[in-house]
């Protein structure tokens, strides 16, 4: 599987930690520790996580080369619901003018855009699939709650588009994956409304229901315990090192998050950091971070990524990808 293109789109509207800091009533210096996050991008005006996405992936097809008739399956990967019911992707599919294609999400919260990898690594080298296109859009402003900061400092909005093709070379695509999940965080992480467990007619349903809740110490605590031996089921030595590793891209939990990376010994130059400007842009983080790197010319064609993260579940999840 061949990187074609990435591309990202993000909202106007730059929000200052110090903005926010006192929506929370917390103190500026301790909300730039905390969250290591300087400035995020929040929607505004007209904007949507589907126009944030739809852009993404028409500059994605455009750096391709390529015309939205040749996109064979379009993946919608976020973490966010535009809505219920249809699926987000046949809302993209129409907003890009892509008829008869299959078109579906993959939701894996935080790790979504790493389901969507490896599903499209499936397709195109079983050739079920030429060309697959990834849409990761997040608008997770929409659902913060200025009394839980843990998450209000963090969130922040914006689209990244990956579009995929057939490899031009022995050895390029996915080398491994693995996705695990550790439901002893199944609470730690959530918005408990929206489903039919707490759906908008029950009768304790509360707003706080339809927003963000994080419980940071324990997401922390349980990573700090699984990720380690994850690793090392992902490709042996990655728990004291990057042997065979390019660069890594990490999802943008949190300033806590990143520095638990320094315990694997995997050095900072070697790191891809995107969470001081962008903030944690829930599952669109990762394409984004990839994207960067991309843009830098940090990672190119022949090189090999390490795509990590956690998400809420707690699922820990990662690929090693030659591109």
């Amino acid at each position: 599987m061949r990187l074609l293109a990435t591309a990202q789109a993000l909202p106007e509207r730059r929000v200052p930690t110090a903005e926010v800091a006192r929506l929370c009533h917390v103190p500026e210096a301790i909300a730039l520790k905390r969250s290591g996050v300087h400035e995020r991008r929040w929607l505004s005006g007209q904007e949507t996580a589907l126009t944030l996405g739809t852009q993404a992936a028409r500059e994605a097809l455009h750096r391709a080369g390529l015309n939205i008739g040749d996109v064979d399956v379009l993946l919608n990967a976020s973490g966010s619901q535009l809505q219920p019911i249809p699926d987000g992707a046949a809302l993209y599919a129409r907003e890009l003018g892509l008829h008869g294609a299959a078109t579906y999400s993959l939701h894996g919260t935080c790790l979504s855009f790493l389901l969507a990898l490896q599903h499209a690594a499936l397709l195109i080298h079983t050739a079920r699939a030429r060309h697959v296109l990834i849409i990761s859009s997040e608008g997770g402003s929409v659902g913060l709650n200025p009394h839980q900061p843990e998450s209000t400092l963090l969130i922040g909005d914006g689209a990244a588009a990956v579009l995929l093709g057939p490899p031009t070379r022995p050895g390029q695509g996915l080398h491994a994956g693995r996705i695990e999940t550790h439901p002893a965080g199944a609470d730690h992480t959530r918005i408990s409304g929206g489903g039919t467990l707490r759906h908008p007619n029950h009768p304790a349903a509360a707003p706080t229901d339809f927003t963000f809740d994080m419980q940071g110490l324990q997401v922390l605590k349980l990573a700090s315990r699984v990720v380690p031996p994850f690793l090392e089921r992902l490709r042996p030595g990655l728990s004291s090192g990057l042997p065979g590793i390019t660069r890594v891209i990490p999802h943008q939990a949190s300033q806590a998050g990143l520095d638990l990376l320094r315990r694997y010994n995997w050095p900072e130059e070697q790191v891809e950091v995107t969470l001081r400007t962008l903030g944690n842009v829930i599952a669109a983080s990762l394409p984004l971070t990839l994207h960067q790197a991309v843009e830098a010319g940090r990672l190119g064609e022949g090189d090999t990524a390490l795509l990590v993260g956690t998400g809420a579940g707690l699922i820990a999840g990662g690929v090693i990808w030659e591109l």
